[in-house]
């Protein structure tokens, strides 16, 4: 495709200029223009392609950046940034040194907000239009959020304020019926009975308007209706939740449809009060693999845009962990899953087909998960919460209060531990360990391998009490050295035990470490590995075993500040350890997007830089 419209886009000023033929033209070359970036480069489709036409129509009639625009978690600006400058480079999304798959404030002046979690925008978009209203500044700040995002508790929040604002500040609910997977709840009925009546605020703008065309009595008439409390009242003026907030409610609008997006939008800008655009959008609108199967192309990596399948597939952690989940649910009724929102992602579409009554999807809410399960596992149930190591953030509080405090069993399976990649710096997985690790209590387990998980899984339900963890790393486990046999859930001694220098390690790193001293014997030296695999608490006689190293160094793929690589130093320490003992890991930085191996290396985890740190001891 040569877009011919599209390439001519520098900003959004130059969107005022087209008409509707070529408006429509325009939306038809950014889809394409997503297929053809995300089969290469990976992301987030679906989202990407339901929001094209309206964030055509967002920049069409608002003016940006002095109007300012927040996305909710963010993962479906591609369309935003093609149209505000950033279209020559949209080739480089998701790539090292290339442009961000989110919102980032110092990425461009265009985007108000960094995001990348959800439920977020409203909060942020009142606190910026507040800050305007007391600058004295009268332009529109817009947060777009979608319906999935109105399943977390922190959406309410930002509603709750935001019917207090007096004017400029318009919500636009992306309602596409889903979140990744479809989502669930008593606000995904709710939403789907307004959409069932889009006749409701058409009838009460024309009521309105006749009434008020008929002299003397026309404008009475409106006002009573207005505060009377009688059935035509509810008939005529049926408040929605959002109107109930104190922000005025439009729509359903179809968000395809660019006249009438275009039209409602202006609407909006009218608007005197606090206003809610409520716009039904189909994910992964104009390609059909992504039409009929939009979970799977939420976030997928490169693929054959002909067919639409994935250019590299194999066994992960994710389908390992589910399906082991499954087998210990057979054996045992107590097992239940619980998940935020991601049953696809982690790997837990089979368990809900066979275990429904003992599967709960809460929507994108995880404080309400964390404490949910620890009220499962106070009344004898073992539930499993599968979650990113990136969303368990938003849980944090309830890990102490609901969980840990009152030694409720409940067991985590922490998906996407440690480096993530191309997602970047809001989903990397590196402050699962230093935020457990603060957790009286708690036990942690890192495995390297599938036989691992399955093992540590079983363990954590099984042989442990209080809050547990599991946590494992995106993607496929690593090769097996020569002469490995079955991961230890403990600890375990891999290499040349009569060297000088000792390198500690767990999770996906001890790969790296083997790699690591096979280079260091091409170069005539040994190395020695001790693998951890229960890293809170740590096994004493690990400790002991290492104080016969006269230099230790330890590699971790997580922040510094809290990490297992200190509580072992402090181990080390008590044993009265008088060699070098050095930790490598994240310090004090958030680390960007680029592909895992390219990660490692920067940080200097990766296997030549164990071997260089090692060698240079």
């Amino acid at each position: 495709m040569s877009y011919e419209i599209l390439s001519t886009i520098e900003s959004p000023a130059d969107l005022k200029a087209l008409d509707q033929a070529q408006l429509e033209q325009l939306c038809a070359e950014i889809r394409e223009k997503l297929i053809d970036v995300i089969s290469v480069n990976g992301g987030h489709l679906s989202s990407n392609l339901g929001v094209v036409e309206l964030t055509v129509a967002l920049h069409r009639v608002f003016d940006c950046p002095a109007d300012s625009v927040v996305f909710d978690v963010g993962h479906q600006s591609y369309t935003h940034k093609m149209l505000t400058g950033r279209y020559r480079t949209i080739d480089t999304i998701r790539r090292e040194g290339g442009l961000s798959g989110f919102p980032k404030r110092s990425e461009s002046e265009y985007d108000a907000f960094n995001a990348g979690h959800a439920s977020t925008s409203i909060s942020a978009a009142l606190g910026i239009a507040k800050a305007k209203q007391l600058a004295g500044d009268d332009s529109h700040t817009i947060a777009i959020i979608g319906d999935g995002s109105l399943t977390g508790g922190m959406a309410y929040e930002g509603l709750n304020n935001a019917g207090r604002h007096k004017k400029n500040f318009i919500v636009i609910l992306n309602d596409n019926r889903m979140s990744i997977s479809r989502n669930v709840g008593a606000m995904a009925r709710y939403l789907s009975s307004i959409r069932m009546q889009p006749w409701y605020r058409r009838l009460k703008s024309h009521t309105e308007d006749v009434l008020t065309r008929i002299p003397l009595l026309g404008r009475p008439i409106t006002d009573i209706l207005k505060s009377s409390k009688s059935r035509v009242k509810h008939v005529m003026y049926r408040h929605t939740i959002f109107d109930k907030l104190g922000l005025s409610y439009y729509g359903p609008v179809d968000g395809h449809n660019m006249e009438d997006l275009i039209n409602a939008l202006n609407t909006m800008k009218q608007s005197k009060d606090p206003a809610l655009l409520h716009v039904v959008t189909k994910k992964g609108k104009g390609y059909k693999y992504a039409e009929d199967d939009s979970a799977s192309y939420h976030g997928i990596g490169s693929f054959n845009v002909d067919t639409g399948e994935p250019i590299s597939s194999s066994e992960n952690f994710s389908a390992v962990f589910g399906r082991k989940l499954c087998e210990l649910a057979e054996k045992d009724p107590r097992v239940c899953a619980v998940t935020a929102a991601m049953r696809t992602g982690t790997g837990l579409q089979e368990f809900v087909k066979l275990y429904k009554d003992r599967f709960f999807d809460v929507g994108i809410a995880e404080e309400h998960a964390v404490t949910f399960a620890a009220g499962l596992a106070v009344s004898g149930m073992l539930p499993v919460f599968a979650v990113y190591s990136t969303f368990l953030q938003r849980g944090y509080d309830q890990l102490i209060h609901d969980a840990s405090m009152q030694n409720a069993h409940l067991v985590l399976a922490i998906d996407r531990a440690g480096v993530v990649g191309e997602d970047g710096e809001t989903h990397q997985g590196l402050f699962d360990v230093s935020m457990l690790n603060a957790i009286p209590g708690t036990t942690v387990y890192s495995p390297c391998f599938f036989d691992g998980l399955e093992n540590a899984l079983k363990e954590a339900l099984f042989d442990c009490d209080g809050l547990v963890a599991v946590r494992y790393p995106r993607g496929s486990e690593g090769k097996k050295p020569p002469g490995y046999q079955r991961e230890n859930l403990n600890y375990e001694f891999y290499g040349d035990r009569d060297a000088e220098a000792l390198l500690v390690t767990y999770g996906r790193l001890f790969n790296e470490a083997v790699e690591a001293r096979d280079l260091m014997h091409k170069r005539g030296g040994k190395l020695a590995i001790l693998k951890l695999c229960r890293i809170k608490p740590i096994d004493r006689r690990a400790a002991l075993f290492a104080s016969g190293f006269s230099r230790i160094a330890f590699f971790e793929e997580g922040m510094r500040s809290g990490s297992v690589a200190d509580a072992f130093r402090t181990m080390m320490d008590e044993e009265g350890y008088r060699g070098s003992y050095r930790a490598y890991a994240v310090e004090n930085v958030y680390v960007q997007h680029a592909a895992v191996k390219s990660t490692l290396k920067t940080l200097g985890l990766d296997a030549r830089s164990m071997a260089e740190r090692l060698g240079d001891a």
